[in-house]
């Protein structure tokens, strides 16, 4: 059985204040999927968790992993990855894990004039481009990231989501 170049998706929603968005696990995974046709990384054969928590769950994940005590709208969390050959009988690898704040994108949804949708998908996207290396530490890394999240996204039929503001780093 040829194996599919999408990572398994398990979207674990652990805060209440997700029930009036029923349709963000599809957005989700339709944001996964595009990513993932888009990157050129070996993501298949993968599993990756995505989290939606609230402000109070993610302010405690970005405390005690980054030190920063007050909530952001997304974190990652990418897995070490095994170094020796994977074996037939071996579980999915892990890229990681994502987590999504509610209260702080939504927020930052309305504040933009973006649709909820639009902006879960560029923060899931921007989550997974995480797990599998990107970053944006430096003016370069962040174009390039950012770069990599307009062309996912404009497969999606979303906007650039950097359209309206000027670089500030």
């Amino acid at each position: 059985m040829p194996q599919s170049p999408i990572p398994t998706t398990e979207v674990i929603v652990a805060a209440d204040c997700w029930q009036d968005q029923p349709d963000a696990e599809e957005v989700i995974h339709r944001a996964i999927v595009a990513a993932a046709e888009t990157v050129d990384a070996d993501v298949g054969d993968a599993e990756i968790a995505v989290m939606l928590t609230d402000d109070d769950g993610i302010r405690t994940l970005n405390s005690n992993w980054r030190g920063i005590d007050k909530p952001t709208n997304v974190l990652s969390f990418p897995a070490l990855q095994p170094t020796g050959p994977r074996g037939e009988d071996d579980a999915p690898r892990m890229l990681g894990d994502i987590a999504i704040a509610y209260e702080t994108m939504r927020r930052e949804a309305d504040e933009e004039q973006k649709p909820f949708a639009h902006h879960l998908s560029h923060l899931t996207v921007h989550g997974f481009l995480h797990l599998i290396g990107y970053d944006h530490e430096t003016d370069d890394e962040a174009e390039e990231m950012e770069a990599l999240e307009r062309e996912i996204l404009a497969h999606l039929g979303i906007p650039d989501p950097y359209a309206d503001r000027e670089r500030t780093n």
